[in-house]
């Protein structure tokens, strides 16, 4: 029984681990698997350590990556964490938590749901951000419209890459239990 779960453990991290360098691959703006990565580790960890700590962790470090490497030109020196980024990770625990309390089941359903709930929270927590922590937009109630209204371009992708890259995550999931049933 340890074994299996030790098994289930690395599968499960390793997806997270995958899909976390898909930020890597050349992809429209927004259209990631940050959403989906952050549902599936909510949904499928059942440890809250584990459920929070290992998304966020590989959404750290390729942040990391990312910075400093791929966008390296705009920084001065090694930065270890981006201006506005405590709105990007409250966004991301919400989304964990999201996972965790409406994929108690992984039906379709309940994963396109999370799916789109927590495009729409990403959408409304990082815009609020991109108003609240710049210079962009007076902070009125017409400058954090005007911020939405600028973001929302950026919400279709973000709800594609979470649509998308949830059915990889979730589908991979399940048909690897599916193999694993079968096998015994």
């Amino acid at each position: 029984m340890k074994n299996d779960l030790t098994t289930k453990f690395w599968i499960i991290t390793s997806s997270i681990i995958a899909i976390s360098l898909t930020r890597f691959l050349p992809h429209p703006p927004n259209f990631t698997a940050l959403g989906a990565m952050a549902l599936f580790g909510g949904a499928i960890y059942t440890d809250n350590w584990k459920r929070f700590l290992i998304p966020i962790l590989a959404l750290f470090l390729s942040d990391l990556v990312l910075n400093n490497v791929f966008l390296s030109q705009w920084y001065e020196g090694f930065v270890w964490v981006t201006p506005g980024a405590g709105y990007l990770y409250g966004a991301m625990v919400a989304t964990i938590a999201l996972g965790q309390f409406m994929i108690k089941e992984l039906k379709t359903t309940n994963i396109a749901l999370a799916a789109v709930i927590s495009s729409v929270l990403f959408f409304l927590v990082t815009n609020f951000g991109v108003w609240a922590g710049g210079a962009m937009y007076p902070k009125t109630g017409a400058g954090l419209i005007m911020a939405y209204e600028a973001g929302l371009p950026f919400l279709l992708n973000t709800l594609a890459g979470n649509i998308l890259f949830s059915a990889v995550l979730f589908g991979g999931y399940a048909f690897a239990q599916n193999r694993a049933t079968a096998a015994h």
